[in-house]
């Protein structure tokens, strides 16, 4: 219901998309003067009950990272759309790039883990940015739908769910009379219910260390409590929040792992492989962030290699390596402004088999 927004290359399109479509369906679309503007009013969005979001960049993800610390600890819904260029810095704003894979869901300071969904194709785009509203609701959490500027700029067939085929979660609300409000006690769960303003409740945004009644508390048995229980929401759902797409898993002995847009590349790869008779297999992330390290682990049950193809100088190689211990993994950073071309991926890997 509203979106905030500043433009930035190569994000622009889906400001100017939303600034046409978004009012004729009862939402509201702002421009504001930078992306720390727009995150904070994101953020103030989802605390007067509308559904809300933004998109950036690189370097705007920059200036958003501390308020995305603020919705993490006051447990804000808000869903950022991150559309990756090639960088650092200013970089080929045009250009497309996975370097921006880990700042994402480390960026910002804390040291937790948000939710981080990456799309390689239009459909997925569809698909996951309803997921990441429905993560950001469930979870009370930031969550990050990744893409990249070659998925920015291309076109495809999408097939648009009516309303009644598509999931749609709304955040929990409270139960109790106002007086008992406590708007940080999650009662017997991990995530409390989420009272907006003007619902007649005493609401707190607390940035600082606080306690269940959302007050300044700055004692290490509620910063351990508070810690945990933030983490343990987001790395408990991450089985239920693993996504894949996988081609040719039976029988194979090379995997080629990847995500975003490479992933379509490292799909064509594997076909190649393939036909000059090597078992490979392909395994498209949907899910980067958290890592449901069990389930990747039994996906590749049995894999003698696993090749990680990124766009990028091998980031989420970084993470995949600590997961799996009984296998070779071996990083593919293959960085091209535009899409790594298959042929390319595939000599990469015939260097280690």
């Amino acid at each position: 219901k509203f979106y905030a927004g500043y433009p930035i290359t190569p994000t622009s399109d889906i400001f100017e998309l939303l600034a046409r479509e978004l009012p004729k369906r009862g939402g509201y679309v702002v421009q504001f003067e930078d992306e720390i503007a727009s995150i904070n009013a994101a953020i103030g969005a989802s605390w007067a009950c509308a559904k809300s979001m933004t998109a950036t960049s690189g370097p705007g993800f920059s200036l958003m990272v501390e308020a995305l610390s603020l919705a993490v600890i006051t447990e804000t819904p808000v869903v950022v759309a991150y559309v990756m260029r090639a960088g650092p810095s200013t970089g080929v704003p045009t250009r497309s790039g996975q370097y921006d894979v880990l700042q994402a869901t480390y960026g910002f300071h804390g040291g937790l883990v948000i939710p981080v969904l990456a799309p390689a194709t239009p459909q997925e785009a569809f698909d996951l940015t309803v997921k990441a509203f429905n993560v950001s609701e469930k979870l009370r959490t930031p969550a990050i739908v990744l893409s990249d500027a070659v998925i920015a700029h291309t076109y495809g067939k999408v097939v648009v769910r009516e309303p009644g085929e598509v999931e749609v979660v709304e955040r929990a609300k409270p139960t109790v009379p106002p007086e008992s409000y406590r708007p940080y006690d999650p009662g017997d769960g991990l995530v409390p219910p989420m009272a907006c303003f003007g619902e007649g409740y005493n609401v707190l945004v607390e940035s600082l260390t606080h306690d269940e009644r959302g007050y300044y508390a700055p004692r290490s048995d509620v910063q351990r409590k508070l810690m945990w229980r933030l983490y343990r929401k987001i790395a408990e759902s991450s089985p239920e929040l693993f996504d894949y797409s996988a081609a040719y898993l039976d029988g194979c002995d090379v995997a080629l792992v990847s995500y975003g847009s490479t992933s379509l590349s490292a799909l064509v790869a594997t076909k190649i492989l393939r036909r000059e008779g090597y078992r490979a297999c392909c395994i498209r992330l949907r899910t980067l962030f958290p890592i449901y390290e069990e389930g990747i682990r039994k996906l590749l049950e049995g894999v003698e290699k696993v090749f990680v193809v990124e766009n990028n100088i091998g980031l989420y190689y970084r993470e995949l390596r600590g997961i799996l211990k009984d296998n070779a993994v071996i990083s593919v950073p293959i960085i091209d402004l535009d899409l790594p071309q298959p042929r390319e991926v595939v000599e990469v890997v015939k260097q280690w088999l």
